[in-house]
């Protein structure tokens, strides 16, 4: 006869470093912000005209460290070379920050990066104990500068015969972190309109989003395993989940922007940049916040089909915000299987633990609520303020809260216009879809791994539907 698996009770070894991990997760984010917001402020170098309010200073490091990409100044304009490069920085450091941290407070979630790590999700405290966490960060920070690097040097080759050879160095540097961090920000003031009809560039930074936002534990699932005497590439449910949830995303948003915005935004473009451009679109909305149209002139078809994808974002364990993808695939797999009649929620020959499918509901429906709350302070903060278009001035709002909590950084134009209330609540909504959800998770699994009680009350039926 087994032994029954031990519960980690709210004094145990893996609870108290869980609950600690989130609590430096956050504290970590807030002080990169505090510490940002007072360079800001206070080194008139970073500008080259009048430097930034204490709100607009919070704001801009705000959205910067937790790589969202909103701003109410043009940073290729209001900042020095000194000042971007420490804007740039703290991308850097909320970047690196969220993969760090968000990929150890996932795996002793129970996530399982490669098979040798063995953190199954039903014995989270084992894979916690097994885990090297120096070796882990380690392959972090060299996944991260590899591909950036990269992307640097492709960008670099890409625009040194148009902007100069030594000229291009910092707009390399600067696009190909803003990109893999899927951050947004731009030297260029018109982002990357510029760049409409030159795919090669648009392809680089794609990549780079595309990566950043598949996640640590992803690339590491596939790195671990590969193909060769007939066996089948062996990827843990979590890596197929998102793997397939991002093609589907993708492509579906590729078509979904070609469908709407071919004789919109897109109609003044030949056929081979037109698909690119949808494309982008497509990639840019998974919480990167690069542009190559004007979303002020884009349907509203294509903007309400942009807030839908922005509300997906990116991978757990990556740069990107949103629910993330595998949050999603649950939920829908949840339906697909209750729809078949299964008991259990089923993917790929396995079934999903019922704790993970009730904690990716509920972070469905926090993440809903704090959507709709801060869209509906908008519409109150806003009232009488000319922040969008007057028969689109609600779907700004609805953008504008979907894109900042997460972390996107698209606009329709609303961010330079918005009241000091409501970057106040810009700011909140781009902190919590940074930190939030994740902490969020880890205290719901803190407090299921300290829920012992056998205590149930008696079933009654409740009709839904």
């Amino acid at each position: 006869m087994s032994a029954r698996p031990r519960i980690p009770r709210p004094g145990h070894r893996w609870a108290n470093t869980l609950l600690s991990q989130e609590r430096l997760f956050i504290t970590s984010f807030l002080l990169l912000i505090a510490l940002g917001t007072l360079g800001l402020r206070l080194v008139p170098a970073f500008y080259s005209g009048p430097s930034l309010n204490w709100l607009d200073a919070l704001f801009t490091m705000t959205s910067a460290v937790c790589v969202t990409g909103l701003i109410v100044v043009d940073t290729a304009t209001y900042f020095t070379p000194l000042g971007q490069a420490w804007v740039l920085l703290f991308i850097q450091l909320g970047g690196l920050g969220m993969i760090t941290f968000a990929t150890l407070i996932i795996v002793a979630l129970g996530a399982r990066p490669t098979l040798q790590y063995e953190a199954a999700a039903s014995a989270p405290a084992a894979g916690v104990s097994r885990l090297d966490y120096r070796s882990l960060t380690r392959s972090v920070f060299g996944f991260t500068i590899a591909f950036e690097t990269a992307g640097a040097v492709l960008l670099w080759l890409a625009w040194g015969p148009k902007l100069g050879w030594s000229e291009a160095i910092f707009p390399a540097v600067f696009h190909s972190i803003s990109a893999f961090c899927n951050a947004g920000f731009s030297t260029f003031s018109d982002s990357l309109m510029a760049f409409q009809e030159a795919p090669f560039t648009l392809l680089v930074i794609m990549a780079l989003i595309v990566v950043g936002g598949l996640g640590f534990l992803t690339m590491a699932d596939l790195r671990s395993n590969h193909w060769g005497r007939g066996r089948f590439l062996r990827l843990a449910l979590n890596t197929r989940l998102i793997i397939v949830a991002t093609a589907v995303l993708l492509l579906g948003g590729w078509l979904g922007f070609a469908f709407f915005e071919w004789r919109g935004s897109l109609a003044d473009l030949p056929l081979v940049p037109k698909l690119v451009n949808a494309l982008f679109m497509s990639v840019t909305a998974r919480t990167a916040g690069f542009n190559t149209v004007d979303y002020g002139a884009t349907t509203d078809a294509g903007a309400f089909f942009t807030i839908l994808l922005m509300s997906v974002g990116g991978s757990p364990g990556s740069t990107a915000g949103g629910l993330k993808t595998t949050t999603v695939a649950v939920i829908a797999l949840v339906a697909w299987s209750r729809l078949r009649g299964f008991r259990f929620t089923q993917a790929g020959a396995r079934s999903i633990p019922e704790e993970t499918v009730q904690r990716a509901i509920g972070l469905f429906v926090v993440a809903a609520a704090v959507v709709v709350s801060g869209v509906f302070a908008l519409t109150i903060t806003e009232e009488g303020r000319v922040a969008a278009a007057a028969d689109r001035r609600f779907l700004g709002y609805v953008f504008e809260g979907a894109s900042a909590f997460n972390t996107v950084g698209l606009s329709l134009n609303v961010t330079p216009g918005l009241s000091s209330t409501g970057r106040v609540v810009i700011t909140l909504l781009m902190f919590l879809g940074r930190v939030g959800l994740l902490a969020f998770a880890a205290a719901i699994a803190r407090r299921a791994a300290g829920a012992v009680s056998r205590l149930r009350y008696a079933f009654e039926g409740v009709v839904i539907g």
